[in-house]
Parts: structure tokens; C-alpha cells; sequence
């Protein structure tokens, strides 16, 4: 499962499919279509005939906040919306959050605390010994335009968690 902040002002809400339309989702899909948790082809339209393949994609808020920016009350009044979707993958294994907004909303629909599991880009922490909850930086066209993070800080991310999941090696790094 992918954890995002909220749908997109532009793209998702109007598409219905999480991040399409919305410029993290070109390097969003990208990945997915490159490490094999999607097929077919990602054009930016909820009918372009891209399938995702044993990955979903939700996000911590889920409704578009005020001035497009998710707000602590926002995040709690969601958490039973995040719970249900993660309560809907009974085959779970990892979950990645993208920023350090989703890393907390995941940690708090799980009931744990956000102090024990600190943030990193590229992080993998065992919250169980069936489930990692792996963290990177979010896919935003701010944080790609600074290179906060690249392509490949972002691929590498997926090679790992993809390398985990093949593996059954769900845990710590």
C-alpha cells in the first residue's frame, strides 16, 4: 500500500484514481509501471488502461483540504478512513508512505506511536514481523524541482521494497 497526503487539487479529484492528472503521479506511475506493481500504460486519464497489481493507492486525508495543504485535524478526522483501507488488504506487507505527513497518519491508524518510528527518506521500520512501513520522500514537484529527491532516490526506494516483498523479507533494514 502507498500512502499519500490527500487527493490532488488538479488531477485525482477529478479522475477518481489517486495521483493521476497531478505531476507526482508521472514519477508516482513510473515507478509502479518499472518495479511491476502496475501494467499497461499510465496517461494521466483514470481510462487509460493502467491496472495496478497487488498495490493500492490511498492517501492519509481523504477529501481535498483547504488551500490544498492537509492540517492535523484534517489527518485525525480521516484516520477511519485510512484504517478502513488498510483493514481492506487482509494480504498486507509493507506500507510506503510518501512524506513525513502519511508516515505519521499510517502510524496513528495503527495505533502506534509517532515518536517510536521517526521519519527518514529510504527508512524501512518492522512494526511487525509481518509488516514494514518503509518511508520516502513525497513524490511533489517541489521537493522533485529542489532535488530534495530524484528519480533515483525514488526508484531506489521502490527496488528495495519490491526486493523485500519478493523475498518475504519484511522487517528492518
Amino acid at each position: 500500500m502507498i500512502v499519500g497526503l490527500a487527493p490532488g487539487l488538479k488531477g485525482a479529484n477529478f479522475s477518481g484514481r489517486p495521483f493521476t492528472g497531478d505531476y507526482a503521479g508521472e514519477l508516482l506511475y513510473g515507478a509502479l509501471l518499472e518495479f511491476g506493481l502496475a501494467e499497461g500504460r499510465y496517461g494521466a486519464r483514470s481510462d487509460d488502461g493502467l491496472k495496478m497489481l497487488n498495490a493500492r493507492i490511498t492517501n492519509a486525508v481523504r477529501c481535498v483540504p483547504p488551500k490544498n495543504k492537509p492540517v492535523g485535524i484534517e489527518v485525525s478526522a480521516c484516520r477511519p478512513f485510512l484504517i478502513s483501507e488498510i483493514d481492506a488488504m487482509k494480504e498486507l506487507k509493507l506500507i510506503l508512505a510518501l512524506g513525513v505527513l502519511a508516515h505519521g497518519a499510517v502510524l496513528a491508524a495503527l495505533g502506534l506511536k509517532k515518536s517510536a518510528w521517526k521519519f527518514s527518506h529510504g527508512a524501512h521500520h518492522a512494526l511487525s514481523p509481518r509488516m514494514t512501513l518503509a518511508d520516502t520522500y513525497h513524490c511533489s514537484r517541489y521537493n522533485t524541482n529542489t532535488g530534495r529527491l530524484t528519480q533515483t532516490m525514488f526508484y531506489s526506494v521502490f527496488d528495495k521494497i519490491t526486493r523485500m516483498i519478493r523475498n518475504s523479507r519484511i522487517g528492518p533494514n
